[in-house]
């Protein structure tokens, strides 16, 4: 076969036999093919996927590359950009317009590490090459400000269009904002339900995100005036539960599942994230040991049949980063780092599937 036999009809002929394996599609039947080139006896193009988190990006390089051999010739030089554009069912409205993903993180409990996973999820998502901000809807005790090494940062004002806008703090490439920024840190924080739950809306209302793929809304423990501000503020793309492995962890993490299930509230849970999974010592980083119990997470993903996103382990690294302020994905535990860029790469996979396969999302509308 020669090059002049080569044409873009026929590159996209042979891409369309390439499915993308999360949403059974083909790629060009999805939109994700531009940019063709034809060279002399070359061919190139762009992939665009649906996050810069997709776990399966060298799976789908691999997939275009065959296909092109396949059908068009076997000798003919295959060059692939990779480049990916964040998905969303969101419908735009006057609160935060240029934010793609609104990713509800919670737990039926405290103590079982869902800010630590916040933050790690936040930081893994942006080496990937995601915009991301954070809310640090944890009114009652925000720690964001402490994980990010931020205590002392206040957040500027910015007047536009006769109305004050907050600037979110941008602390390693996140955008973040918590009720920790505003406050003196050894105040105590005493405010009824329906204050906090004003303070919420003003993290959506009063602050500039500007363009973001995703954003970490890191909840109080439990089920709370906060979660229903949250679900009636803005529509969530989704809800990721954060558990540990033991009985009394996945009581409370299946209660917290099932209001999100509700039918008046009706988001969709995105997976579960089962931290302190085992404890695994820095000098023995092939021992684990199953010391709060073993697959409470796979039992409770399997129970709900959502997908277990990702098991964090115990390391003494992670509590020692985030008390010196700095996410434990940016030292360098190789432990660490795989477990929470597969955890954040299981997070996008779920939302690209959710955005391409249900429905818009829309605030909730709750009568109590």
């Amino acid at each position: 076969m020669g090059e002049f036999t080569i044409n873009k009809e026929k590159v996209l002929q042979a891409l369309s036999n390439v499915e993308e394996p999360d949403l059974k599609q083909d790629l060009v039947t999805l939109g994700m093919i531009q940019d063709i080139e034809i060279g002399v006896n070359q061919v190139r193009f762009t992939v665009v996927l649906t996050t810069p988190a997709c776990p399966l990006k060298e799976l789908i390089r691999r997939n275009c590359e065959a296909a092109i051999h396949e059908h068009l010739s076997p000798d003919v030089e295959v060059i692939i950009k990779l480049t990916a554009n964040v998905t969303s069912t969101r419908q735009t409205g006057p609160l935060i317009p240029g934010v793609k993903n609104v990713i509800a993180i919670s737990s039926g409990k405290g103590g079982v590490g869902k800010s630590t996973v916040t933050a790690n999820l936040a930081m893994a998502l942006h080496r990937s090459g995601a915009k991301v901000g954070i809310i640090d809807a944890d009114i009652f005790g925000p720690s964001m400000p402490v994980m990010f090494g931020a205590e002392n940062m206040q957040p500027t004002i910015t007047p536009r269009d006769g109305k004050n806008y907050i600037n979110p703090i941008r602390q390693y490439g996140i955008k973040i904002i918590s009720i920790g920024f505003l406050t003196p840190p050894e105040s105590a924080i005493v405010w009824r339900g329906p204050m906090a739950s004003q303070a919420l809306k003003q993290f959506f209302a009063d602050t500039d995100w500007g363009e973001l793929d995703y954003l970490l809304i890191d909840l109080p423990p439990g089920t709370s005036d906060i979660h229903l501000t949250l679900v009636q503020t803005v529509p969530v793309t989704g809800a990721v539960i954060v558990t540990t492995p033991q009985k009394v962890a996945l009581a409370d993490a299946t209660k917290g599942l099932a209001m999100f299930r509700q039918p008046q509230i009706n988001v969709p849970i995105l997976g579960i994230i089962e931290n302190m999974a085992w404890f695994t010592p820095e000098e023995l980083p092939d021992h684990r040991y199953h010391i709060f119990g073993k697959g409470g997470g796979q039992s409770l993903a399997d129970k709900f049949d959502v997908p277990l996103l990702g098991q964090i382990p115990l390391v003494q690294g992670i509590r020692e980063a985030g008390d010196e302020g700095r996410p434990a994905v940016m030292d360098v535990n190789p432990i660490v780092n795989d477990a929470f860029r597969d955890a954040a790469e299981s997070l996008a996979q779920q939302v690209a599937i959710r955005n391409a396969s249900k429905d818009r999302t829309r605030p909730v509308e709750i009568q109590l």
